[in-house]
Order: C-alpha cells, then sequence, then structure tokens
C-alpha cells in the first residue's frame, strides 16, 4: 500500500510539473485558437467546424477546443481544460484577445469608412472589370500555371494575375471567392510602411529622425532612427520564432499593447548594421504613426481616408490590439482582388487613378536592399534582389506573410500576382516562371 502511494504521489508530482512547465505554451496555444477563430468566424464569416478543420488544424494549435457564443461575438478556446483564452469581435475594429484583469472598453471609437464603388469596374472601383484578352498570352499555359497551385500540396486559397490593369487570371479555392476576407498575415507590415511613404512624400514626417522615444533617450538607442525601424535594422534584440515561445508569440497572444515588446527590448547589434526580421519592430512603427496625430480618432482613419480606401481596398480591416493600436504586424485581412489593388499602387509608384499618394522616390526607397540583409529587403518590402526566386527578374519585390501569403510585383512586366493560401513549401519560384512563360 505504502509502496502504490508513493507510485500516485510521484504521478501526480509528474503531472502538475508538467502543467506547470508547459502552462505559457498553453496559454499561447488557446490564445492562437481563439483569435484566429474568431477573426475567421466574424470577420471573414467561416464556420467554426470549417476554422477548426482548417485554418487551426495544425500542431500544436489542433490541441485547442473552441466554442462559439454568437450573442457574445466571442470565441473560447480551452487548451485541454486547464486553461481557457477568450477572444471577442468588435465591429470596425476586428476580433481581440482578452486579457486577464483587462476589460474591454464600451463605446469604442471605429475608423470611419468609405463605402465600396461598385459601378467602376476593377481596378480604380469594385465593380466587375472589363473582359480583355491579350494576343501575346497562352492562356493555357497561364492558366494551367495557376491551377497548379490548387491542390492538397499548396493549399492555395486565392490567385490573381493582372497585367496592364487587367484581370488576365483568377482562380479560388474551394469555399472561396472574389468576396472572401483572406489574412494577409505579415503583408500587413507593407501597409504599415506605406502609410510612412504617405507622410513622407508630404513633408510630414523626417525618417532619419533619432531619440523617437523617451525610453532610449538615455542609452544607445537614442542613435535608432525612423529609417532604421522601416529597414528592419535597428539593432534591436528579437526573436521571430512562431513555433516557440518567443518575442513574437508572446506579443501577439499575450501582450495587452503590442507596441511595448519591441520598445523595452535592448542593442544586441549597432543601427543599419544588423538586420533583424522584428514584428514588434513594425508595431513600434504603429505606435510611431499613433504619435503623429492630435487624436485617437485622427490615428484610426488615417489607415483608410489616406490608403486603404483611397485606393478601394474597402474590404480591408486592420484589427487593434486592447490598448487600440492597429496589429501593424499582422492583422490585415482583404479580398484577393483589394490585395491585388496594393500591388498595383506600388506599380504605378504611388499614382491611383490621377492621385498621388506617394511617388516613385519612395518606391526606389523602399525597394532599396537594406544593409546586411543580402538583397531580401527593402523598408517592410520583400525583394527579389538576392535571387531568391531565380527564375525570375531580380527587380521583382512583394509583400509576403506567414503561411503563404503573397503580393509580387513584377515592374518590366507590368503585372501584380496575388497568391494567398496555407502553406509557405508551395514552390512559388516555379509557379512565378510558368506565369512569365506563359507571355510569347
Amino acid at each position: 500500500m505504502k509502496t502504490l502511494k508513493r507510485v500516485l504521489l510521484l504521478f501526480f508530482a509528474i503531472v502538475l510539473l508538467a502543467v506547470f512547465y508547459n502552462y505559457p505554451k498553453l496559454n499561447i496555444i488557446a490564445g492562437y485558437s481563439a483569435k484566429s477563430t474568431a477573426s475567421s468566424v466574424f470577420l471573414a464569416n467561416r464556420t467554426l467546424a470549417f476554422t477548426d478543420s482548417t485554418d487551426n488544424n495544425f500542431s500544436p494549435i489542433n490541441l485547442a477546443s473552441d466554442e462559439l457564443d454568437d450573442d457574445e461575438k466571442a470565441i473560447y478556446s480551452s487548451a485541454f481544460g486547464l486553461l481557457t483564452r477568450k477572444a471577442v469581435y468588435r465591429e470596425g475594429l476586428g476580433s481581440v484577445l482578452t486579457v486577464k484583469g483587462k476589460e474591454l472598453e464600451e463605446n469604442l471609437k471605429v475608423p470611419k469608412r468609405k463605402s465600396a464603388d461598385f459601378k467602376t469596374p476593377f481596378p480604380y472601383g469594385s465593380g466587375e472589370p472589363k473582359d480583355s484578352v491579350f494576343a501575346n498570352i497562352d492562356y493555357k499555359r497561364l492558366n494551367s500555371a495557376v491551377n497548379s497551385m490548387f491542390d492538397e500540396v499548396n493549399k492555395t486559397r486565392a490567385v490573381v494575375v493582372i497585367h496592364k490593369d487587367k484581370i488576365i487570371a483568377e482562380q479560388y479555392g474551394k469555399d472561396f471567392d472574389k468576396k472572401s476576407r483572406l489574412l494577409g498575415w505579415s503583408m500587413t507590415k507593407s501597409i504599415t510602411g506605406t502609410l510612412f511613404g504617405v507622410l513622407h512624400c508630404r513633408g510630414n514626417i523626417d525618417l532619419h529622425k533619432n531619440s523617437i522615444f523617451s525610453e532610449w533617450e538615455n542609452d544607445e538607442r537614442k542613435n535608432i532612427t525612423i529609417h532604421n525601424l522601416l529597414q528592419m535594422n535597428s539593432g534591436l534584440e528579437w526573436n521571430e520564432d512562431y513555433n516557440s515561445i518567443s518575442d513574437v508569440t508572446k506579443m501577439l497572444f499575450l501582450a495587452e499593447d503590442v507596441t511595448t515588446t519591441q520598445l523595452k527590448k535592448s542593442l544586441v547589434g549597432k543601427p543599419n548594421e544588423t538586420w533583424n526580421y522584428s514584428s514588434g519592430t513594425t508595431n513600434l512603427l504603429s505606435k510611431i504613426l499613433r504619435d503623429q496625430f492630435k487624436t485617437y480618432q485622427e490615428y484610426l482613419d488615417f489607415w483608410y481616408t489616406d490608403l486603404i480606401d483611397k485606393i478601394g481596398m474597402n474590404s480591408m480591416v486592420i484589427e487593434t490590439d486592447l490598448s487600440g493600436n492597429y496589429i501593424g504586424s499582422s492583422y490585415a485581412w482583404a479580398t484577393a482582388r483589394d490585395w491585388a489593388k496594393f500591388g498595383l499602387l506600388y506599380l504605378h509608384n504611388g499614382n491611383w487613378n490621377g492621385e498621388f499618394l506617394f511617388d516613385e522616390d519612395w518606391v526606389k526607397y523602399a525597394t532599396t536592399p537594406t544593409p546586411s540583409s543580402d538583397g531580401w529587403y527593402g523598408a517592410q518590402i520583400w525583394l527579389n534582389a538576392g535571387n531568391r526566386y531565380p527564375d525570375v527578374p531580380k527587380n521583382m519585390y512583394s509583400f509576403n506573410g506567414y503561411q503563404g501569403q503573397n503580393v509580387f510585383i513584377l515592374p518590366d512586366q507590368d503585372m501584380v500576382i496575388v497568391r494567398l493560401g496555407l502553406t509557405k513549401n508551395a514552390d512559388v519560384n516555379h509557379f512565378l516562371s510558368e506565369i512569365l512563360n506563359s507571355f510569347n
């Protein structure tokens, strides 16, 4: 009997130790599941069952179980019944993870939005595009290249190919169509960076300003400039690992204010000499944008009135954190066609139907390789200067996001290619090269 008691005590001690050790992981697992599900169900209008079987169906997120509260517009996600996280949907602001001890504000301010123009054809409106056929395109080869991305391996949800402002190929996966909002993940960074382009080209911000934050005034971080942050080249410590308890997962799934995680980090390198990809850096940029305005309402509106709705990306929603900051690193949702409009804005050097939101100098700046990035990165934009895609022109650049979200801009070919999916393992080089090879 004594031996049995000892065995049972040892067993329970091991279980308690395992729970204690894995509790932070369970917090992030349940947090991810709750946030992902709430946005999918309430913002993208998908079902709970569909979301659990697709977006959340990978290890370890599939260990969480989700419950829907339609009246509260909330999702409760439980990790083995040991821990439960809650995400709540707010109209106009998207879904947000709640944090223990932090009450949700009532009477929240929301951005003022412009209604979509469904009369004007795409791309300058949201109406149906005019039919067009180009004699120099092998459409059979083009459509074959696009169709190759829609299988169980590539898990593509949407592809839109645009040439000379015309949609020349468009395809959607099962349960998706031209009205489906799709999460861009880190393509949101390019939205955030572009807002600096808007301000810079108006002369409203100095990209080489240092001493940005009072928290940095008394140490070497005071030398960091906005330019360094835009290029991910500040030298600040950051761990961007989605497979562990890291800076980025703690920021996205535990923090009530996403702008403070990177703010508190110390220097581990030298500004302009230490490129390190960091979602925390982009959320610092969101904080800087907020500081440019006298009121919170102006900050909320600016993202839409001066960029998003200005070019008719009316389906787009940028989600905010509990402190009201746009999560500029990760959470923009839009249709594939609206993501394509963003690419077209850059293809046209900031000129949108005769109005310049920014100019060619900004495009050159944003697509100039960051020192020490090996030609991979510009200012919140990915580059092919480092030959990441060897069979594609080196001057191609792109907005990229987690799990294979891409908007590719090919200036010489007058093309924008959008591909949105659920895997980063797709052979994008072959996909892009086949599209290019369909031109005679």
